[in-house]
């Protein structure tokens, strides 16, 4: 049998593992809630600390906590910070209570606790650790902490490593041109930086969505404690509080206008899920278009080949599969997925309090974390270093009928479809074709039916 200790909280005395340094509220919590085995993201508990930290700060410099005390929290939650086993002491189930009071009590218990180790004071996790807060507010805004400091830190460096790892392949590509496909069926042709440009511009929007967004996600709800009336603390605590977040992150925090919606809504999560949604509807088409440009290499397109990074097949010998983009195209799925539980869970702002919390907190820091890392291995291990088929690539652009359609001007659409019609149903090069057909010259068709000429756009 393990060690245990008795712990008492306002239900009574309960048992805690002897070494562990939170209290009764958060062993209820780990009784009652064994449900997924999964804790809250380590980035979210980074977060919290980070709330009681400033929070005790700012308590100090209004005077309702003495200053022994208060240095008694930050060290506590600097230490834990600075820790290597730091979510070993939050073992709280993401399945938990709504409002994520368990996991703000975790954090209130285990702070107390290791306070009153170095202070040798008794530091309370209610009445000091707590004080001038509420769940209510400290988890939204744990929520909006984390996710700022993810986007701010992670999330938009990645993508924009990501976006500059395109263009500086792109930059290698210009004298490749390409079979254009649309339908999955042959097209006009395109050079393949345009091809690359083209995924670059659509993370390049992706990532203006999100930077625009910073400052929403940046606003905080606290102040508001149980309601959003300020009950219980400063009027002036949510400004003294963003100041000195905003000093120890280097982020600029600032309080929400409106403390009763940043309570009883994640509007703000929601929106922010929306764009990690779209975000990932654009890798998974930058996926699949590498997995098709990849396929082959005898009966596919073969166009490009990947970087091989393991054995792609436990009986066939030799077989080599897209890997990065196979995983980016799951990640792309499970944030897709995220996100409607995100959107579920922000309907449920029942009157004062939306009662998701924790979900919230767990999809949206994960679609961030899954994001950053998919970003990553896309432009070091799929993108950077693909190597193209130069022969694949022109013996189909060789043989495309649809360039025919640089003709259209000089020959009427119906002529153009006939001549095409007869390359297909022939398996001849187009120009050939035309030469026969039409009275332009060969030196003529040369010059309009040139896919590189084709790419530029105009007559």
């Amino acid at each position: 049998m393990s060690k245990t200790r008795l712990e008492r909280d306002s239900m009574g005395e309960l048992e805690v593992p002897f070494d562990a340094l939170y209290g009764a509220q958060t062993q209820r919590a780990v009784n009652n809630f064994p449900i997924s085995g999964q804790v809250m993201p380590e980035s979210f508990i980074r977060a919290l600390l980070l709330v009681k930290l400033s929070a005790a700060q700012s308590n100090v410099e209004l005077g309702y906590l003495d200053r022994e005390i208060g240095d008694g929290i930050t060290h506590a939650c600097y230490s834990l910070l600075e820790s290597q086993d730091m979510l070993a002491h939050f073992p709280v189930d993401v399945f938990q209570t709504g409002s994520g009071t368990s996991s703000n009590m975790n954090a209130n218990e285990v702070i107390a606790k290791l306070a009153s180790r170095a202070s040798q004071m008794n530091i309370n996790a209610n009445d000091h650790v707590n004080f001038g807060q509420s769940s209510n507010d400290v988890i939204p805004t744990s929520i909006h902490v984390a996710a700022s400091l993810d986007l701010h830190n992670k999330l938009l460096p990645a993508l924009q490593h990501l976006i500059q790892t395109i263009e500086e392949k792109a930059a290698t590509l210009t004298k490749f041109c390409k079979t254009g496909r649309t339908h999955l069926m042959d097209a006009m042709p395109v050079r393949m930086d345009q091809s690359l440009k083209c995924w670059a511009a659509q993370l390049s929007e992706q990532k203006l969505s999100m930077a625009f967004f910073q400052t929403r996600i940046q606003s905080l709800a606290i102040g508001g404690t149980a309601v959003g009336t300020g009950v219980n603390t400063d009027v002036k605590f949510s400004q003294v509080f963003t100041r000195h977040l905003t000093e120890t992150t280097k982020v600029k925090f600032t309080p929400m206008n409106n403390l009763f919606a940043g309570i009883s809504s994640q509007d703000t999560a929601v929106t922010l899920s929306g764009l990690t949604k779209s975000l990932a509807v654009t890798l998974l088409k930058i996926a699949n278009d590498l997995r098709w440009m990849n396929s082959g290499p005898l009966a596919g397109l073969g166009e490009i080949t990947l970087p091989a990074l393991q054995p792609g097949s436990s009986i066939m010998p030799g077989k080599v599969n897209p890997v990065i983009p196979e995983a980016v195209a799951m990640v792309s799925a499970q944030v897709i997925g995220n996100d409607t539980a995100i959107t579920v869970g922000g309907q449920s702002g029942n009157f004062e309090l939306n009662v998701m919390l924790p979900l919230i907190a767990h999809n949206l820091l994960n679609n961030i974390s899954l994001l950053t890392n998919a970003a990553i291995l896309l432009a070091d291990k799929a993108i950077r270093d693909f190597v193209v088929n130069e022969e694949n690539l022109n013996i189909a652009l060789g043989r495309n009928p649809i360039l025919v359609t640089a003709l259209n001007p000089l020959i009427g659409y119906a002529k153009a479809s006939e001549i095409a019609k007869k390359a297909y149903s022939e398996n001849r090069p187009i120009i050939d074709v035309a030469h026969e057909s039409t009275d332009l010259s060969l030196d003529e068709l040369t010059k309009l039916l040139n896919p590189m000429s084709l790419t530029k756009g105009g007559f």
